[in-house]
């Protein structure tokens, strides 16, 4: 809402006809006239006497004069000035009125958002491995090792692949080889699916960091044998804290994934 500004005269009324006022108009009038004609007449025959002095009076007079008018052109000037920057406030104080405020306020769910509502951001959302099949598994590994920091990130898993789903450099130049077991939980990897591996991921792979991953978990047995060939085991627990940044990456010296005990 805006704010009204006074105004000196009221509007729809004029000033009324007076004839009182109007005579005593004309008599001032009448008056200054002829004060006026009486000094101009004492100036010139005083001129005639003193003309010095009466150029001097002259001078003066129009100096006067001339100070008076710019006096009043500045006190009309600032007037307006001021009139200026008093409607120049109320425009300011009407727009800032009449802006609509933005909210900070999070509707609730089921609410509509309004223009200018600020939002809390969502959360990011787990990933659920296990709803992947094998072929998206493998490349979803491949995306936490090129996120970590790996070279040359090849998915080769298939038939003939011996043992070896991924093959990578990691970042200190290592050559990394990881098998991908996309099981449920109730199939747990065994101590054979890590033979198979032993066997091919040092002499057929040259790896130099072997990693195995799986969405289940693994035996006893499997856990003691990649204990001895120094491969690193990666459960569903270990794989969710590596995802979301909770874990160091398996290949990190000093600091391998520990698989918890089933």
């Amino acid at each position: 809402m805006g704010i009204q500004v006074r105004r000196s005269v009221r509007e729809g009324r004029r000033a009324e006809f007076d004839v009182r006022r109007t005579a005593f108009g004309f008599v001032f009038l009448a008056l200054l006239v002829c004060g006026a004609g009486l000094a101009l007449r004492t100036a010139l025959e005083a001129a005639g006497q003193h003309p010095v002095a009466a150029a001097v009076f002259s001078v003066l007079l129009v100096a006067g004069v001339v100070a008076l008018l710019r006096m009043r052109r500045s006190r009309r000037a600032a007037a307006r000035a001021a009139a200026a920057a008093v409607e120049t406030a109320y425009e300011v104080v009407d727009a800032a009125l009449e802006e609509p405020q933005a909210t900070d306020a999070v509707p609730a769910p089921g609410e509509p958002r309004t223009a200018g509502a600020v939002t809390a951001p969502e959360p990011e959302r787990r990933v659920d491995y296990t709803a992947m099949d094998p072929y998206a598994f493998e490349e979803a590994v491949a995306g936490l090792c090129r996120r970590d920091g790996c070279l040359d990130v090849e998915v080769v898993g298939g038939a003939g692949d011996l043992g070896a789903d991924v093959i990578a450099t990691t970042p200190d130049g290592r050559r990394l080889v990881v098998q991908c077991k996309r099981y449920t939980s109730d199939n747990k990897v065994g101590s054979q699916d890590l033979q198979r591996f032993g066997g091919t991921c040092y002499a057929v792979h040259e790896a130099e960091v072997a990693v195995v991953v799986t969405t289940g978990e693994f035996t006893e047995p499997a856990l003691e044998y990649a204990g001895q060939c120094d491969i690193v085991c990666v459960g569903l627990d270990e794989l969710d804290a590596w995802s979301e940044g909770a874990a160091a990456p398996p290949w990190h010296a000093g600091a391998a994934v520990q698989p918890a005990e089933h």
